[in-house]
Protein backbone atom coordinates (compact mmCIF):
# COMPACT_ATOMS: atom_id res chain seq x y z
CA UNK A 1 0.00 0.00 0.00
CA UNK A 2 2.86 2.49 0.86
CA UNK A 3 4.45 1.45 -2.39
CA UNK A 4 0.86 2.46 -4.67
CA UNK A 5 1.13 6.05 -2.28
CA UNK A 6 4.33 6.81 -3.44
CA UNK A 7 3.36 6.44 -7.02
CA UNK A 8 -0.21 8.15 -6.73
CA UNK A 9 -2.30 5.30 -7.82
CA UNK A 10 -5.46 6.09 -8.31
CA UNK A 11 -6.73 3.05 -9.26
CA UNK A 12 -6.41 2.39 -5.19
CA UNK A 13 -8.47 5.61 -4.69
CA UNK A 14 -11.15 4.02 -2.25
CA UNK A 15 -9.98 1.13 -1.39
CA UNK A 16 -8.18 2.26 1.34
CA UNK A 17 -6.78 5.50 3.03
CA UNK A 18 -3.50 6.74 4.65
CA UNK A 19 -2.73 9.07 7.33
CA UNK A 20 0.03 10.97 8.01
CA UNK A 21 0.81 11.10 11.69
CA UNK A 22 3.07 14.06 11.49
CA UNK A 23 0.39 16.17 10.12
CA UNK A 24 -2.96 14.92 11.65
CA UNK A 25 -4.30 14.79 8.14
CA UNK A 26 -5.33 11.12 5.92
CA UNK A 27 -5.71 11.15 2.03
CA UNK A 28 -6.14 9.11 -0.93
CA UNK A 29 -3.70 6.76 -2.18
CA UNK A 30 -3.48 9.12 -5.04
CA UNK A 31 -2.86 12.33 -3.04
CA UNK A 32 -0.27 14.59 -5.16
CA UNK A 33 0.91 15.83 -1.79
CA UNK A 34 4.49 15.99 -0.29
CA UNK A 35 5.09 12.24 0.23
CA UNK A 36 5.27 11.44 3.64
CA UNK A 37 8.33 9.06 5.78
CA UNK A 38 6.85 5.57 6.23
CA UNK A 39 7.33 5.45 9.81
CA UNK A 40 4.52 8.39 9.52
CA UNK A 41 1.91 6.21 7.62
CA UNK A 42 -0.58 4.65 9.01
CA UNK A 43 -3.94 2.69 6.61
CA UNK A 44 -7.30 2.81 7.19
CA UNK A 45 -10.39 0.85 5.23
CA UNK A 46 -12.87 4.09 5.64
CA UNK A 47 -12.43 7.88 6.44
CA UNK A 48 -14.33 7.02 9.67
CA UNK A 49 -11.90 4.96 11.00
CA UNK A 50 -8.94 7.45 9.61
CA UNK A 51 -10.98 10.02 11.73
CA UNK A 52 -11.66 8.08 14.92
CA UNK A 53 -7.64 8.00 15.05
CA UNK A 54 -7.87 11.48 15.81
CA UNK A 55 -7.01 12.94 11.92
CA UNK A 56 -8.75 15.14 9.79
CA UNK A 57 -9.56 15.31 5.82
CA UNK A 58 -6.69 16.43 3.04
CA UNK A 59 -7.88 19.86 1.40
CA UNK A 60 -5.79 18.62 -1.87
CA UNK A 61 -7.04 15.44 -2.47
CA UNK A 62 -10.81 15.79 -0.73
CA UNK A 63 -11.15 11.93 0.85
CA UNK A 64 -14.07 12.27 2.41
CA UNK A 65 -15.57 13.85 -1.31
CA UNK A 66 -14.52 10.82 -2.84
CA UNK A 67 -15.84 8.05 -0.26
CA UNK A 68 -19.16 9.98 -0.87
CA UNK A 69 -19.15 9.47 -4.01
CA UNK A 70 -18.09 13.25 -5.10
CA UNK A 71 -15.37 14.54 -6.27
CA UNK A 72 -15.41 18.26 -6.82
CA UNK A 73 -12.18 19.05 -8.25
CA UNK A 74 -12.80 17.04 -11.13
CA UNK A 75 -16.64 18.63 -11.05
CA UNK A 76 -14.44 21.78 -11.47
CA UNK A 77 -12.34 20.90 -14.14
CA UNK A 78 -15.29 19.03 -15.92
CA UNK A 79 -17.24 22.47 -15.80
CA UNK A 80 -13.93 24.11 -17.32
CA UNK A 81 -13.71 21.96 -19.94
CA UNK A 82 -17.24 21.96 -20.74
CA UNK A 83 -16.73 26.11 -20.97
CA UNK A 84 -14.08 25.85 -23.40
CA UNK A 85 -16.01 23.12 -25.32
CA UNK A 86 -19.05 25.85 -25.77
CA UNK A 87 -17.36 28.90 -26.27
CA UNK A 88 -13.47 28.28 -27.27
CA UNK A 89 -14.09 32.39 -28.78
CA UNK A 90 -14.26 33.61 -25.19
CA UNK A 91 -10.22 32.26 -24.28
CA UNK A 92 -7.96 34.03 -26.35
CA UNK A 93 -5.42 31.72 -25.16
CA UNK A 94 -4.49 29.04 -22.55
CA UNK A 95 -3.64 31.13 -19.74
CA UNK A 96 -6.97 32.51 -20.14
CA UNK A 97 -8.20 29.05 -18.71
CA UNK A 98 -5.80 29.16 -16.38
CA UNK A 99 -7.26 32.22 -15.00
CA UNK A 100 -10.88 30.88 -15.43
CA UNK A 101 -9.73 27.93 -13.40
CA UNK A 102 -9.24 28.74 -10.25
CA UNK A 103 -5.79 27.26 -9.64
CA UNK A 104 -2.37 28.12 -10.97
CA UNK A 105 -0.95 26.95 -13.81
CA UNK A 106 1.10 23.98 -12.33
CA UNK A 107 -1.69 22.70 -10.50
CA UNK A 108 -4.05 22.86 -13.91
CA UNK A 109 -1.81 21.10 -16.08
CA UNK A 110 -1.73 18.96 -13.59
CA UNK A 111 -5.02 18.71 -13.82
CA UNK A 112 -6.29 18.48 -17.26
CA UNK A 113 -3.36 16.05 -17.63
CA UNK A 114 -4.80 13.76 -15.12
CA UNK A 115 -8.40 14.01 -16.33
CA UNK A 116 -8.61 14.80 -19.86
CA UNK A 117 -4.82 13.60 -21.27
CA UNK A 118 -4.53 16.86 -22.79
CA UNK A 119 -2.93 20.33 -21.88
CA UNK A 120 -4.97 23.95 -21.87
CA UNK A 121 -3.40 24.68 -25.42
CA UNK A 122 -4.67 21.44 -26.88
CA UNK A 123 -7.51 21.61 -25.43
CA UNK A 124 -8.66 25.27 -26.73
CA UNK A 125 -6.82 24.10 -30.46
CA UNK A 126 -9.57 20.91 -30.21
CA UNK A 127 -12.46 22.79 -29.36
CA UNK A 128 -11.76 25.33 -32.04
CA UNK A 129 -10.95 23.40 -34.44
CA UNK A 130 -14.83 21.91 -33.59
CA UNK A 131 -16.10 24.64 -33.81
CA UNK A 132 -15.40 25.63 -37.09
CA UNK A 133 -16.06 22.44 -38.52
CA UNK A 134 -19.54 23.13 -37.14
CA UNK A 135 -19.57 26.56 -38.69
CA UNK A 136 -18.43 24.82 -41.91
CA UNK A 137 -21.24 22.72 -42.61
CA UNK A 138 -23.78 25.68 -41.31
CA UNK A 139 -22.59 28.49 -42.94
CA UNK A 140 -21.49 29.88 -45.86
CA UNK A 141 -19.44 32.21 -44.49
CA UNK A 142 -16.01 32.91 -45.74
CA UNK A 143 -13.16 30.80 -43.97
CA UNK A 144 -11.31 34.06 -42.31
CA UNK A 145 -14.90 34.45 -41.10
CA UNK A 146 -14.54 31.27 -39.40
CA UNK A 147 -11.24 31.08 -38.22
CA UNK A 148 -11.92 34.97 -36.08
CA UNK A 149 -15.31 33.72 -35.66
CA UNK A 150 -13.57 30.74 -33.49
CA UNK A 151 -10.82 32.43 -32.08
CA UNK A 152 -7.58 31.93 -34.27
CA UNK A 153 -5.81 35.00 -34.76
CA UNK A 154 -4.81 34.35 -38.29
CA UNK A 155 -6.26 32.40 -41.44
CA UNK A 156 -2.79 30.70 -42.25
CA UNK A 157 -2.64 28.98 -38.66
CA UNK A 158 -6.61 28.19 -38.61
CA UNK A 159 -5.64 26.40 -42.05
CA UNK A 160 -2.53 24.76 -41.01
CA UNK A 161 -3.82 22.85 -37.61
CA UNK A 162 -7.37 21.83 -39.24
CA UNK A 163 -5.40 19.85 -42.26
CA UNK A 164 -3.27 18.36 -39.68
CA UNK A 165 -5.62 17.21 -37.55
CA UNK A 166 -8.37 16.22 -40.06
CA UNK A 167 -5.74 15.27 -43.18
CA UNK A 168 -8.60 18.14 -45.15
CA UNK A 169 -7.92 21.89 -45.85
CA UNK A 170 -11.22 23.57 -44.21
CA UNK A 171 -12.46 24.48 -47.77
CA UNK A 172 -12.19 20.62 -48.70
CA UNK A 173 -14.06 19.38 -45.54
CA UNK A 174 -16.80 21.54 -46.48
CA UNK A 175 -16.95 19.79 -49.76
CA UNK A 176 -17.53 16.59 -48.04
CA UNK A 177 -21.48 17.78 -47.98
CA UNK A 178 -23.30 15.34 -50.49
CA UNK A 179 -19.95 13.98 -51.67
CA UNK A 180 -19.17 10.29 -51.81
CA UNK A 181 -15.30 10.77 -52.28
CA UNK A 182 -12.47 12.68 -50.78
CA UNK A 183 -8.20 12.64 -50.33
CA UNK A 184 -6.61 12.72 -46.73
CA UNK A 185 -3.84 13.69 -47.07
CA UNK A 186 -1.12 12.31 -44.80
CA UNK A 187 1.87 13.33 -42.54
CA UNK A 188 5.37 14.11 -43.66
CA UNK A 189 6.68 10.41 -42.50
CA UNK A 190 3.70 8.55 -42.39
CA UNK A 191 3.81 4.89 -40.85
CA UNK A 192 1.71 3.72 -44.16
CA UNK A 193 3.36 -0.22 -43.15
CA UNK A 194 2.72 -0.38 -40.03
CA UNK A 195 -0.68 1.07 -40.67
CA UNK A 196 -1.29 -1.61 -43.38
CA UNK A 197 -0.10 -4.31 -40.71
CA UNK A 198 -2.92 -2.85 -38.31
CA UNK A 199 -5.59 -2.76 -41.14
CA UNK A 200 -4.42 -7.06 -41.77
CA UNK A 201 -3.89 -8.66 -38.66
CA UNK A 202 -6.86 -11.14 -38.61
CA UNK A 203 -6.08 -12.26 -42.72
CA UNK A 204 -9.50 -14.23 -42.24
CA UNK A 205 -11.54 -11.13 -40.87
CA UNK A 206 -15.71 -11.20 -42.15
CA UNK A 207 -15.40 -7.38 -42.17
CA UNK A 208 -12.64 -5.42 -43.28
CA UNK A 209 -10.08 -6.83 -45.73
CA UNK A 210 -6.60 -5.63 -47.35
CA UNK A 211 -5.88 -6.45 -51.19
CA UNK A 212 -2.58 -4.57 -52.08
CA UNK A 213 -3.65 -0.63 -51.97
CA UNK A 214 -7.06 -1.51 -51.64
CA UNK A 215 -8.71 -1.59 -48.26
CA UNK A 216 -12.49 -2.01 -47.43
CA UNK A 217 -14.31 -2.46 -44.80
CA UNK A 218 -18.21 -2.88 -43.58
CA UNK A 219 -18.96 0.20 -41.32
CA UNK A 220 -22.35 1.43 -39.70
CA UNK A 221 -23.18 4.87 -40.34
CA UNK A 222 -26.73 6.67 -39.40
CA UNK A 223 -28.03 5.24 -42.66
CA UNK A 224 -26.96 1.64 -41.74
CA UNK A 225 -24.28 -0.75 -42.56
CA UNK A 226 -22.38 0.38 -45.97
CA UNK A 227 -19.09 -0.07 -47.81
CA UNK A 228 -15.98 2.06 -46.85
CA UNK A 229 -13.24 1.66 -49.40
CA UNK A 230 -9.82 3.13 -48.86
CA UNK A 231 -7.02 3.53 -51.49
CA UNK A 232 -3.73 3.54 -49.64
CA UNK A 233 -0.77 5.68 -51.10
CA UNK A 234 2.66 6.90 -49.07
CA UNK A 235 0.88 10.76 -49.14
CA UNK A 236 -2.86 10.33 -50.09
CA UNK A 237 -5.28 8.21 -48.62
CA UNK A 238 -8.23 8.28 -51.20
CA UNK A 239 -12.34 7.19 -49.31
CA UNK A 240 -15.15 6.14 -50.97
CA UNK A 241 -18.39 5.54 -49.49
CA UNK A 242 -20.90 4.28 -51.70
CA UNK A 243 -23.80 5.18 -49.28
CA UNK A 244 -24.39 7.67 -46.70
CA UNK A 245 -22.42 10.38 -45.78
CA UNK A 246 -18.73 11.46 -46.50
CA UNK A 247 -19.05 13.73 -43.42
CA UNK A 248 -20.01 10.58 -41.09
CA UNK A 249 -17.30 8.56 -42.97
CA UNK A 250 -14.37 11.02 -42.83
CA UNK A 251 -14.34 10.48 -38.91
CA UNK A 252 -13.78 7.54 -39.10
CA UNK A 253 -10.70 7.54 -42.21
CA UNK A 254 -9.39 9.84 -39.26
CA UNK A 255 -9.72 7.04 -36.26
CA UNK A 256 -8.30 4.38 -39.08
CA UNK A 257 -5.37 6.64 -39.66
CA UNK A 258 -4.90 8.04 -36.10
CA UNK A 259 -4.16 11.59 -37.26
CA UNK A 260 -5.45 13.53 -34.24
CA UNK A 261 -2.96 11.65 -32.52
CA UNK A 262 0.74 13.28 -31.93
CA UNK A 263 2.85 10.96 -32.89
CA UNK A 264 5.76 13.86 -33.08
CA UNK A 265 5.51 14.56 -29.67
CA UNK A 266 5.65 11.17 -28.33
CA UNK A 267 8.83 10.90 -30.36
CA UNK A 268 10.51 13.71 -29.28
CA UNK A 269 9.69 12.51 -25.57
CA UNK A 270 11.45 9.05 -26.42
CA UNK A 271 14.68 10.65 -27.46
CA UNK A 272 14.35 12.85 -24.81
CA UNK A 273 14.14 10.09 -22.49
CA UNK A 274 16.88 8.52 -24.12
CA UNK A 275 14.62 5.73 -25.56
CA UNK A 276 15.24 6.70 -29.61
CA UNK A 277 15.59 3.02 -30.00
CA UNK A 278 11.57 2.67 -28.95
CA UNK A 279 10.59 5.06 -32.21
CA UNK A 280 13.40 4.12 -34.49
CA UNK A 281 12.21 3.52 -37.96
CA UNK A 282 8.34 4.16 -37.22
CA UNK A 283 8.30 8.37 -35.47
CA UNK A 284 5.42 8.64 -36.94
CA UNK A 285 3.20 5.46 -35.82
CA UNK A 286 -0.06 6.03 -34.67
CA UNK A 287 -2.92 3.81 -33.28
CA UNK A 288 -5.75 2.22 -35.36
CA UNK A 289 -8.82 3.29 -33.96
CA UNK A 290 -11.86 0.85 -34.22
CA UNK A 291 -14.66 2.05 -36.53
CA UNK A 292 -17.13 2.11 -33.67
CA UNK A 293 -16.82 2.16 -29.49
CA UNK A 294 -19.15 -0.90 -29.65
CA UNK A 295 -16.81 -2.69 -32.28
CA UNK A 296 -14.40 -2.08 -29.44
CA UNK A 297 -16.00 -2.53 -26.53
CA UNK A 298 -16.67 -6.31 -28.16
CA UNK A 299 -13.21 -6.59 -28.84
CA UNK A 300 -12.57 -5.96 -25.11
CA UNK A 301 -14.25 -8.18 -23.99
CA UNK A 302 -13.24 -11.25 -26.33
CA UNK A 303 -9.80 -10.84 -26.49
CA UNK A 304 -9.07 -10.43 -22.93
CA UNK A 305 -6.99 -14.09 -20.95
CA UNK A 306 -7.52 -15.56 -24.39
CA UNK A 307 -4.61 -15.89 -27.48
CA UNK A 308 -5.22 -13.47 -30.50
CA UNK A 309 -5.83 -16.29 -33.08
CA UNK A 310 -8.30 -17.56 -30.70
CA UNK A 311 -9.96 -14.13 -30.35
CA UNK A 312 -9.94 -13.34 -33.70
CA UNK A 313 -12.03 -17.10 -34.55
CA UNK A 314 -14.68 -15.81 -31.44
CA UNK A 315 -15.26 -12.39 -33.30
CA UNK A 316 -15.60 -13.84 -36.78
CA UNK A 317 -18.28 -16.54 -35.30
CA UNK A 318 -20.07 -13.43 -33.25
CA UNK A 319 -20.42 -11.69 -36.92
CA UNK A 320 -21.57 -14.13 -38.38
CA UNK A 321 -23.78 -14.98 -36.19
CA UNK A 322 -25.29 -11.37 -35.60
CA UNK A 323 -23.70 -9.22 -37.54
CA UNK A 324 -25.47 -8.20 -41.19
CA UNK A 325 -23.74 -9.49 -44.61
CA UNK A 326 -23.34 -6.58 -47.35
CA UNK A 327 -23.24 -7.16 -51.26
CA UNK A 328 -19.35 -8.63 -51.80
CA UNK A 329 -19.24 -10.84 -48.57
CA UNK A 330 -18.02 -8.58 -45.64
CA UNK A 331 -20.43 -8.67 -42.64
CA UNK A 332 -21.03 -5.23 -40.20
CA UNK A 333 -20.37 -5.48 -36.70
CA UNK A 334 -23.64 -6.84 -34.96
CA UNK A 335 -25.23 -3.86 -33.24
CA UNK A 336 -25.78 -4.23 -29.74
CA UNK A 337 -29.99 -4.60 -29.93
CA UNK A 338 -28.52 -7.63 -31.97
CA UNK A 339 -26.68 -9.21 -29.19
CA UNK A 340 -28.79 -8.15 -26.62
CA UNK A 341 -31.46 -10.66 -28.33
CA UNK A 342 -29.04 -13.88 -27.91
CA UNK A 343 -29.66 -16.16 -24.90
CA UNK A 344 -25.78 -16.36 -23.68
CA UNK A 345 -25.90 -19.94 -24.03
CA UNK A 346 -26.53 -19.26 -28.02
CA UNK A 347 -22.75 -17.90 -27.72
CA UNK A 348 -21.54 -21.26 -26.30
CA UNK A 349 -21.48 -23.45 -29.47
CA UNK A 350 -19.19 -20.98 -31.09
CA UNK A 351 -16.90 -21.62 -28.41
CA UNK A 352 -17.61 -18.71 -26.11
CA UNK A 353 -16.79 -19.95 -22.68
CA UNK A 354 -19.97 -19.65 -20.76
CA UNK A 355 -18.37 -15.95 -18.28
CA UNK A 356 -17.60 -14.42 -21.66
CA UNK A 357 -20.88 -14.74 -23.47
CA UNK A 358 -22.43 -13.34 -20.56
CA UNK A 359 -20.46 -10.36 -19.94
CA UNK A 360 -20.67 -10.08 -24.12
CA UNK A 361 -24.92 -10.57 -23.84
CA UNK A 362 -25.42 -8.51 -20.49
CA UNK A 363 -23.50 -5.38 -21.54
CA UNK A 364 -25.00 -4.98 -25.11
CA UNK A 365 -28.15 -4.94 -23.33
CA UNK A 366 -26.97 -2.44 -21.04
CA UNK A 367 -26.72 -0.28 -23.72
CA UNK A 368 -30.11 -1.07 -25.71
CA UNK A 369 -31.87 -0.72 -22.46
CA UNK A 370 -29.70 3.25 -22.24
CA UNK A 371 -27.99 2.52 -18.94
CA UNK A 372 -24.26 3.09 -20.99
CA UNK A 373 -24.87 5.29 -23.23
CA UNK A 374 -21.34 4.79 -25.38
CA UNK A 375 -21.42 7.66 -27.18
CA UNK A 376 -21.43 10.11 -24.80
CA UNK A 377 -18.33 8.53 -23.03
CA UNK A 378 -16.17 10.22 -25.78
CA UNK A 379 -17.02 13.34 -24.26
CA UNK A 380 -15.96 12.50 -20.71
CA UNK A 381 -13.14 13.03 -18.70
CA UNK A 382 -10.98 10.45 -19.05
CA UNK A 383 -11.20 9.64 -15.23
CA UNK A 384 -15.36 9.43 -15.58
CA UNK A 385 -15.11 7.50 -18.25
CA UNK A 386 -12.66 5.02 -16.83
CA UNK A 387 -15.00 4.88 -13.84
CA UNK A 388 -18.07 4.07 -15.71
CA UNK A 389 -16.00 1.41 -17.79
CA UNK A 390 -14.25 -0.35 -14.34
CA UNK A 391 -18.14 -0.37 -13.55
CA UNK A 392 -19.29 -2.84 -15.61
CA UNK A 393 -19.03 -6.86 -14.71
CA UNK A 394 -16.52 -8.35 -16.97
CA UNK A 395 -14.36 -5.04 -17.90
CA UNK A 396 -11.31 -5.18 -15.57
CA UNK A 397 -8.17 -2.63 -16.19
CA UNK A 398 -6.75 -3.98 -19.18
CA UNK A 399 -9.93 -3.91 -20.99
CA UNK A 400 -10.84 -0.71 -19.77
CA UNK A 401 -7.50 0.91 -20.85
CA UNK A 402 -7.61 -1.02 -24.38
CA UNK A 403 -11.13 0.55 -25.17
CA UNK A 404 -10.42 3.76 -24.10
CA UNK A 405 -7.35 3.93 -26.20
CA UNK A 406 -8.43 1.95 -29.12
CA UNK A 407 -12.23 2.83 -29.47
CA UNK A 408 -12.38 6.55 -27.51
CA UNK A 409 -9.14 7.90 -28.79
CA UNK A 410 -7.50 9.17 -24.81
CA UNK A 411 -4.01 9.73 -25.37
CA UNK A 412 -2.49 8.50 -21.64
CA UNK A 413 -3.58 4.71 -21.39
CA UNK A 414 -2.12 1.31 -20.81
CA UNK A 415 -3.70 -1.74 -20.86
CA UNK A 416 -2.19 -3.21 -17.79
CA UNK A 417 -1.19 -7.24 -17.51
CA UNK A 418 -1.06 -6.79 -21.59
CA UNK A 419 1.70 -9.58 -22.45
CA UNK A 420 2.81 -7.59 -25.49
CA UNK A 421 3.42 -4.09 -23.23
CA UNK A 422 5.57 -6.18 -20.60
CA UNK A 423 7.51 -8.22 -23.24
CA UNK A 424 8.18 -4.43 -24.81
CA UNK A 425 9.25 -2.98 -21.95
CA UNK A 426 11.66 -6.01 -20.97
CA UNK A 427 13.78 -6.16 -24.22
CA UNK A 428 13.53 -1.97 -24.44
CA UNK A 429 14.78 -1.65 -20.87
CA UNK A 430 16.70 -5.44 -20.62
CA UNK A 431 14.99 -6.29 -17.61
CA UNK A 432 15.96 -9.43 -16.06
CA UNK A 433 12.25 -10.41 -15.48
CA UNK A 434 9.07 -9.58 -16.92
CA UNK A 435 7.47 -6.94 -15.01
CA UNK A 436 4.50 -7.43 -13.08
CA UNK A 437 1.58 -4.70 -13.28
CA UNK A 438 2.93 -2.48 -10.37
CA UNK A 439 6.30 -2.27 -12.02
CA UNK A 440 4.44 -1.72 -15.18
CA UNK A 441 2.24 1.16 -13.89
CA UNK A 442 5.62 2.31 -12.24
CA UNK A 443 7.93 1.71 -15.68
CA UNK A 444 5.16 3.37 -18.00
CA UNK A 445 4.65 6.69 -15.79
CA UNK A 446 7.88 8.12 -17.93
CA UNK A 447 6.15 8.43 -20.85
CA UNK A 448 3.17 10.24 -19.70
CA UNK A 449 0.93 12.10 -21.14
CA UNK A 450 1.62 9.13 -24.37
CA UNK A 451 1.06 6.18 -22.84
CA UNK A 452 -1.03 5.28 -25.66
CA UNK A 453 1.17 5.76 -27.83
CA UNK A 454 4.27 4.25 -25.91
CA UNK A 455 1.79 1.05 -25.43
CA UNK A 456 1.79 0.67 -29.36
CA UNK A 457 5.34 1.42 -29.52
CA UNK A 458 5.62 -1.03 -27.47
CA UNK A 459 3.58 -3.74 -29.20
CA UNK A 460 6.08 -3.09 -32.57
CA UNK A 461 9.08 -3.02 -30.73
CA UNK A 462 11.45 -6.04 -31.94
CA UNK A 463 9.04 -6.66 -34.38
CA UNK A 464 10.21 -7.10 -38.53
CA UNK A 465 9.41 -3.33 -40.40
CA UNK A 466 6.69 -4.06 -42.10
CA UNK A 467 6.99 -2.77 -45.75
Amino acid sequence: MFARVLESDASCNGRFFFGVTSTGIYCLPACRARKPRPENVRFFPTCEAARAAGLRACKKCHPDDFARGADPVLADIETLVAEVRAAPQNFAEARAIVRRSGFGATRLFELLRLHYHTTPADLLLRARLAAAKTRLLETRETLAATAAEVGFESLSVFHAQFRRLNGLTPAAYRELLGARTFAITLPEGYALGYLRRALSRDIHSMNERLDGDRYESAVRLSGGPTLLRLILSPTTITAEIPSGSAIEAHPLVVGLLGLDQDAAAFARLAKKLGLARLVAGRPELRITQTPSIYDGLLWAIIGQQINFPFACLLKRRIFERAGERLDGGLIAAPTPAAVAALDPADLLPLQFSRQKAGYVVATSRLITEGRLDLAALRELSATRAERTLLAIRGLGPWSVNYLMMRALGFADCVPLGDTGVTSGLLDLLKLEERPDVPATRRLMAMFSPYRSLATAHLWQFNQPIPT
